[in-house]
């Protein structure tokens, strides 16, 4: 009897706790937070991200109207070679290659588990959860930043051709492309304080690759491919997860990525109720 009072009253104290420490890491909208920024709850056309299909053909993808219920918190800048250095010297990250000159530009050269080690590490040592944003939470910050991926209509009854015209829209991008990460700020912020968005680092996500078949007003998932994953940038594209050099192993749409980067988001609400509900798990052999 006495320890089911005990498992009670520690799973009351996570109901009434969590909520309050994770309101407690969402700063106000607008608020710039120890480099974060903090968006509020709003809703936003996004086009999904994917191989769609129909009938076998390729296919449009669909644009949803989604809404983020708790808003956003985001880092203002992306990851910088100096931060990044800081967790390989603790040993929390694999070692790449740093600039030669100024760490103060975005880390580049880095895959899907770098990022997510650094993520793993920031987290331990802030004691707040951070992570890769989804494809839906960067598209959402970046706002006007981030690109319609809608297929152009070309011929209806030949699908093939509005992926060929894309490509070769990609390809003939106008202007010389800066290679080499340019210092934090270079290319600006965008009307939600954010800065740096698609410009020549493009961004992992925590997506995966979907292929979806589309049956008149719903959409199948046929295949979930978490070994690649979405990149975003001045276009979005696809990377196997290990890859750290773009010009390799990625899937992008006429000319491929540059560079390979990565900012965080701060999980201030799923991550700390699960984080307080396995501490409390963790005591109850104790209780």
């Amino acid at each position: 009897m006495l320890i089911a009072l005990k498992l009670k009253a520690a799973a009351l104290g996570v109901a009434v706790m969590a909520p309050i420490v994770a309101a407690s890491l969402t700063p106000p909208a607008g608020q710039k937070i120890d480099g974060t920024i903090a968006l509020a709850p709003a809703s936003f056309d996004y086009r999904a991200a994917g191989d769609f299909s129909r009938d076998g053909k390729p296919a449009a993808n669909p644009l949803h109207n989604v809404r983020l219920a708790d808003g956003l918190v985001i880092m203002k800048d992306q990851v910088t070679a100096a931060e990044y250095a800081r967790c390989m010297a603790d040993g929390a990250c694999p070692r790449v290659a740093l600039p030669s000159g100024s760490l103060d530009v975005p880390i580049v050269g880095v895959n899907w588990h770098d990022a997510t080690a650094y993520a793993d590490w920031i987290s331990q040592r802030t004691g707040i959860p951070h992570r890769l944003p989804t494809d839906e939470e960067w598209t959402f910050a970046a706002a006007e930043k981030a690109r319609d991926e809608s297929l152009p209509l070309i011929d209806p009854a030949d699908p093939a051709q509005a992926w060929i015209a894309r490509y070769e829209a990609e390809a003939a991008r106008a202007g010389p492309e800066i290679a080499t990460p340019q210092p934090t700020g270079t290319f600006g912020v965008n009307s939600r304080g954010i800065a740096d968005v698609a410009g020549n680092v493009w961004e992992w996500t925590n997506s995966c690759f979907l292929r979806v078949s589309l049956y008149g007003g719903t959409e199948r998932v046929t295949n979930t491919n978490c070994g690649v994953r979405v990149v975003e940038g001045a276009h979005r594209t696809y990377m196997t997860d290990f890859i750290r050099d773009p010009k390799f192993g990625g899937c992008a749409a006429g000319v491929p990525p540059s560079n390979l980067g990565f900012r965080l988001v701060v999980d201030s609400r799923q991550s700390v109720i699960a984080e307080a509900v396995r501490k409390v798990s963790n005591l109850m052999p104790r209780l």
